[in-house]
């Protein structure tokens, strides 16, 4: 079995942000972050502690990933969902949480663990490729329609 400062090297060695939030309480407040959720937030642990991860989304709570965030939370289940962060500097990120519920031995729902990972890079790759699919619609659209009253196909 693992030892407790292995555990923990490893937690600290990790390139993506982890948290770790009680599972009582209305709020879900965190107990426990690691160093690549400070550098990726901006936010040290003192920041932070007992407070609900809802802080990360400043005024953005109209996110629809953010539904599925709180029924896992409310259901004990996991979810893995992207969503809009904001550091503590006020820059966005794009966040892919993995949420996943830790149970005690006598199968307790006790805490939440979430597994963040940058993905801003590969969101906006993403909404890209859909601009350009988009422009390329418009031009096809374009195109079709100059040939339709040109009567001609020869465009």
């Amino acid at each position: 079995m693992i030892n407790a400062k292995l555990m923990q090297m490893v937690v600290n060695a990790s390139n993506d942000g982890i948290v770790v939030a009680e599972r009582e309480g209305k709020d879900k407040p965190l107990i426990y972050v690691n160093p690549a959720f400070e550098r990726l937030t901006g936010y040290a642990l003192d920041d932070i502690l007992y407070q609900d991860c809802r802080f990360l989304q400043s005024g953005d709570r109209d996110q629809p990933a953010l539904m599925a965030i709180r029924e896992a939370l409310d259901s004990g289940g996991a979810c893995r969902e992207i969503l809009r962060n904001y550091r503590k500097d006020g820059t966005h990120f794009w966040n892919e949480l993995s949420l996943s519920t830790v149970y005690n031995n006598a199968d307790k729902q006790t805490y939440f663990v979430g597994v963040q990972k940058d993905v801003t890079t590969q969101v906006k790759a993403q909404q890209r490729v859909t601009q350009l699919e988009a422009q390329v619609a418009e031009l096809t659209a374009q195109l079709a329609a100059l040939r339709a009253t040109s009567g001609s196909n020869k465009l």
